[in-house]
Formats: C-alpha cells, structure tokens, sequence
C-alpha cells in the first residue's frame, strides 16, 4: 500500500480505501477523483505545499472546488508570506509524487492546515499517497494524524 494507509491501519483509525484508473491526461487530480469516483466536490480535498519566507515547508489541505488562499495561510501560520512549492522540493520532502501527494504518512512531519469546512462533513477525502488512490476519513483523524490544525484557508473556487 502506501505510508498513509499504513499510518492509518497501524493507528487503527476508521477509514476507507477507494481507487479509480488515473488519467494521465487529466487536468486536475481532485476532480478526477471526486467525478470517478461519484463524489460530491466540495467533501474532496487536495494536498498542496507551500513555502514560507524563511524556506518552511508547510502542508494545506483544501477542497478541490475552491483555492488556497495564500495570505490566510500566512496568517494562521503565523509568517510573513507563503508561495506555492517548487512541485520536486515537495515530492522530495513528502516522498509522494504531485498529484498524489497525501496529508497522512509524509518522509517529514510538516506543520499542516486543514481548511475549516473539512468539520462541516461527517467525512472528507483525501489523497491517500498515489494518484488514482483517495481515502475517506472523519476530518477529526485527518487532523489528529497529521497534527493538523484547521483554519480558513480556501477561496471559494
């Protein structure tokens, strides 16, 4: 499997595994996985990396209706500025490749922020560390195993 449904199975936290056939034509990962997978969007997060002034990497999970909004990531972070990564210095630090990048089971623990609609579902998705692999989860466990903090981070798209 991989390192994010490993950390859930040995923290044996309540998920559920669900995979499609990736198109690599695809423009966007999240969509594909919420129309393949006959998901409603907004309860579909994505897993994007950015950097601060001071080179830290920090990890927002968002849903993929919308965008991160860079300056309320700042903020709840508590720094400057935020960029988005450069996409190989995030495969590097997270051990996944972009697009299948998971919040959950990362090489380095990365501060991370979950955007506050995530508590308004019984249970979101996320990217469980492959493209074509997502898993569902209460965003509570989400939060819990990857030390999380939720804030509002997203635009509405």
């Amino acid at each position: 499997m991989t390192p994010a449904i490993d950390l859930l199975k040995k923290a044996k936290a309540e998920h559920r595994i669900l995979s499609y056939v990736h198109d690599p034509k695809s423009a966007s990962y999240g969509l594909e996985a919420s129309e393949k997978l006959g998901l409603e969007p907004a309860r579909v997060f994505k897993t994007l990396l950015v950097a601060t002034e001071r080179h830290e990497l920090l990890v927002a999970v968002v849903p993929v209706t919308g965008t991160l909004d860079l300056k309320a990531l700042a903020q709840a972070a508590g720094v400057k500025k935020v960029e988005m990564a450069d996409p190989s210095i995030a495969q590097r630090a997270t051990g996944y490749l972009v697009g299948g990048i998971s919040p959950l089971g990362q090489k380095k623990r990365l501060r991370t922020f979950i955007d506050s609609s995530a508590q308004a579902h019984a249970a979101i998705y996320v990217s469980a560390g492959r493209r074509g692999l997502e898993v569902e989860l209460a965003s509570g466990v989400l939060a819990q195993h990857a030390s999380a903090s939720f804030a509002a981070i997203a635009k509405p798209g």
